[in-house]
């Protein structure tokens, strides 16, 4: 790949340019959670798109965008529990 100057960009330089492009440690829940973002911030970017999901769900198009954008928060419900919240929570018991 390169940019409008002609030199080329590395792996690194993109995913610092863009959030989501992924590492090797990204979990499921951090790949899901880029997905559905990235798909409501399309929805709510796009005005037709936007005025087709209204349609389809018999909505006003304010209506929906504002459900979007806070189901842009999480997406994908609170996150799961990680192995040291878990190890915690062993210890207290």
């Amino acid at each position: 790949m390169s940019n409008p100057g002609g030199a080329a960009i590395s792996a690194e330089q993109l995913k610092a340019r863009y959030v989501g492009t992924g590492h090797p440690d990204m979990t499921k829940y951090e790949w899901m959670t880029n997905q559905h973002q990235d798909t409501y911030a399309s929805h709510v970017g796009h005005y037709d798109q936007l005025s087709y999901m209204a349609v389809a769900q018999n909505q006003a198009i304010g209506r929906t965008r504002l459900e979007f954008l806070e189901k842009m928060v999480q997406p994908c419900g609170p996150p799961p529990p990680t192995k040291d919240v878990e190890r915690l929570l062993e210890e207290r018991e």
